[in-house]
């Protein structure tokens, strides 16, 4: 499993969460509505997605690995949005503090967050976990496959850089989970269909952030 992501870019983990892991998850979702809602990773939630049998596999496959960051992520026709090609190079941190490698510093939604050295990222996991059916019409995230092997892309230069790998319309069904590289290059339609489309999203790292950093969860 672990060389086929490295050889992929990518692990689809199909059918990973069976009615009962869906609807303990979409119940975390469930608060405020916004594009991207932070969900806070306490002893409740962490025993939530601990029963869920994708995160088994991950742990069993990338030992160490723990979640960091959980985002819920709410797509209908009325709550639409696209973004362009990206990575995601910030992290959650429970206070400030200057320590050389971490920059960019900015306040959301109450928390701390910055950009860490490009080590940290590269060995982090991006996971969404499918709640409902994605596809193209209804904003499905599209991926650069194997961009994560470019490090860290300038962001006028990701459309350009996301051309040379292949492209893939991450389309699928509840149950889905997809494992990322951290510094994949992806994007997101807007939605042109009155299905909803909710995806959870986790990062995972494998160790501490340098002291006096600690993650947010």
């Amino acid at each position: 499993m672990k060389s086929a992501f490295d050889t992929d870019g990518r692990l689809w983990l199909r059918n990973a969460g069976d009615g009962q892991d869906l609807a303990t998850l979409a119940k975390l979702m469930e608060g405020p509505e916004r594009p991207g809602a932070r969900i806070p990773l306490d002893d409740r939630t962490i025993a939530a997605l601990e029963g869920c049998t994708f995160a088994r596999t991950i742990a069993d496959t990338w030992p160490g690995m723990r979640p960091v960051r959980l985002i819920g992520f709410q797509k209908t026709e009325g709550r639409n949005w696209a973004l362009p090609w990206h990575q995601d190079r910030v992290i959650c941190v429970q206070n400030r503090a200057e320590v050389p490698g971490y920059s960019n510093w900015s306040r959301k939604a109450g928390k701390w967050h910055c950009e860490p050295p490009e080590e940290v990222l590269q060995n982090m996991l991006f996971v969404r976990v499918h709640i409902d059916q994605s596809t193209q019409s209804n904003g499905a995230m599209e991926i650069a496959r194997g961009s994560h092997r470019n490090g860290l892309i300038p962001t006028n230069q990701a459309a350009a850089t996301a051309k040379r790998f292949p492209g893939e319309i991450t389309a699928a069904a509840p149950g889905d989970v997809l494992i990322l590289p951290m510094l994949t290059l992806h994007r997101s339609g807007a939605s042109s269909s009155d299905a909803p489309r909710r995806v959870l999203r986790i990062d995972f790292a494998n160790r501490n952030l340098p002291h006096p950093l600690k993650w947010s969860g």
